[in-house]
């Protein structure tokens, strides 16, 4: 384990370094999509196993909700690399938009 915070971008270049020694290089956005829609769904079901009414099968493998959000991530940085979205960038767009849009749409707490 790392114990220092990695931006954005280091997480998609440590991606793209992974892809780019395999020929095969990126999957299709298709494919990408269809790729996060699978580990989102496995993210669902630990969700559900740890904080739902559906518990584990006996048989089950041992997951953890933290590394299917990683496994999210990988999806997510494969996708934007594929794409030649800077993450980093979009969501400094898509944080300018939620407090910008979404000023006053939530209650704010108390200054202590």
């Amino acid at each position: 384990m790392m114990d220092r915070d990695l931006t954005i971008k280091e997480m998609q270049e440590k991606v793209d370094k992974y892809i780019s020694q395999f020929e095969e290089g990126y999957f299709s956005p298709l494919a990408l999509m269809a790729r996060l829609t699978e580990e989102t769904g496995e993210l669902a079901r630990e969700v559900n196993h740890y904080y739902g009414e559906k518990p584990k099968r006996k048989d089950e493998p041992e997951n953890s909700i933290d590394m299917e959000l990683a496994d999210c991530m990988f999806i997510l940085a494969c996708f934007a690399n594929s794409l030649n979205i800077d993450l980093e960038d979009a969501f400094d767009r898509m944080m300018d938009k939620f407090n910008t849009r979404d000023a006053n749409r939530w209650t704010r707490k108390k200054e202590a």
